[in-house]
């Protein structure tokens, strides 16, 4: 097969293998790179050494990979058809509001898996077929790639946008040495005036369009923030104790979203609309059993704790709440402590 059959090939057998669209870029990303150099400088990453730490590997994938030529990029719909809707699960704030990314089983091995599958179909037609799997696993710059190779646009969440489906959805690539065709590149941007995004997130971590400052997001201070969250943010937390998903919700392009049906994505454990005294009593044993093969289980469960003690901190005042604080005050660690002694004044 030529470039341009293989990539037609590469398409079909991604379109098998479970994914929604695939699509093939170069490894040229030095617009990308002056973007990413200023957000750092800037410190937005906050506690995020990885980002920094990688230097320019992330906007250069001959650096990370040599030899890579095209990069093959993948994206795959994730959200679970039985999902409780998340902005009722929002307005009660009796339950915990877990992004939906992570109410099934986590999706980091899942596209590897079928991207390695995706990669065998290529290597039975070349054997000096080199290449390399990435899912959200190493300083890769997957929404840059991700719009080069047509799949959509970075939205001013800066989440990527697909027009035919919204924004709820994976992204995975693959870095090889083949000079495969190269898809046309997504350069319009559809968001136009709308900045219901910017307008409707809790923190206004959206600083400028497709800027986020992380140290005021939801979804670092719950996921990537180990230590204390600061006490201006408590409050605007609400209930949301394992990411935030408001951007996405309230984003017109996903009323072309469409739900996954992979089984691994369905909700297990009754994630999807959890209430938070019940989650708020599991033991550690419990955590690790019921988050195991669980994005969640990688903030652990003293994170777990403080973040749901947030919760409950914004939660209606009720003996239960009280009670379900008061009881872990005096056995947890001294990080959890403080978050349940802030949560308690909110009842006072």
């Amino acid at each position: 097969m030529n470039k341009l059959e293989l990539s037609k090939e590469i398409k079909k057998w991604g379109a098998e293998l479970g994914f929604q669209q695939i699509g093939v870029t170069t490894a040229d990303l030095h617009q990308d790179e002056a973007y990413l150099i200023n957000w750092l400088s800037k410190g937005r990453h906050g506690e995020m050494s990885y980002m920094a730490s990688h230097g320019t590997k992330r906007s250069r994938p001959n650096d990370l990979i040599p030899g890579t030529s095209s990069v093959i990029s993948a994206r795959m719909d994730y959200m679970p058809p039985s999902s409780k809707h998340p902005i009722e699960v929002l307005k009660n704030t009796k339950l915990a509001y877990i992004s939906r990314y992570a109410t099934g089983r986590d999706y980091h091995k899942l596209i590897r898996r079928r991207l390695k599958k995706l990669a065998n179909k290529i290597h039975e037609h070349y054997n000096d077929f080199g290449y390399r799997c990435f899912v959200d696993s190493a300083p890769v710059l997957e929404k840059a790639l991700a719009r080069n190779a047509g799949l959509g646009w970075i939205g001013k969440h800066s989440n990527l946008i697909n027009p035919q489906a919204g924004s709820w959805f994976f992204l995975g690539e693959i870095y090889t040495n083949l000079p495969l065709e190269i898809d046309t590149p997504f350069k319009e941007n559809h968001c136009g005036t709308c900045n219901a995004c910017i307008d409707i997130c809790p923190t206004n971590a959206i600083v400028g369009e497709m800027e986020i400052d992380a140290r005021r997001c939801i979804s670092y201070l719950t996921i990537e923030l180990r230590g204390r969250i600061p006490e201006e943010f408590r409050k605007m937390i609400g209930n949301r104790v394992y990411g935030c998903d408001d951007c996405q919700l309230i984003c017109p392009w996903n009323k072309f979203s469409k739900n996954s049906d992979e089984d691994d994505f369905r909700i297990r454990h009754g994630l999807d609309a959890a209430n938070l005294i019940d989650l708020f009593s599991w033991t550690e044993t419990e955590f690790q059993k019921r988050t195991e093969g669980s994005a969640i289980k990688r903030i652990g469960y003293e994170s777990w704790l403080r973040n749901i003690a947030v919760g409950l901190g914004n939660a209606p005042t009720s003996k239960k709440v009280i009670n379900a604080l008061k009881k872990r005050q005096d056995n947890s660690s001294a990080l959890v402590s403080e978050h349940i002694e802030w949560a308690l004044t909110q009842h006072c």
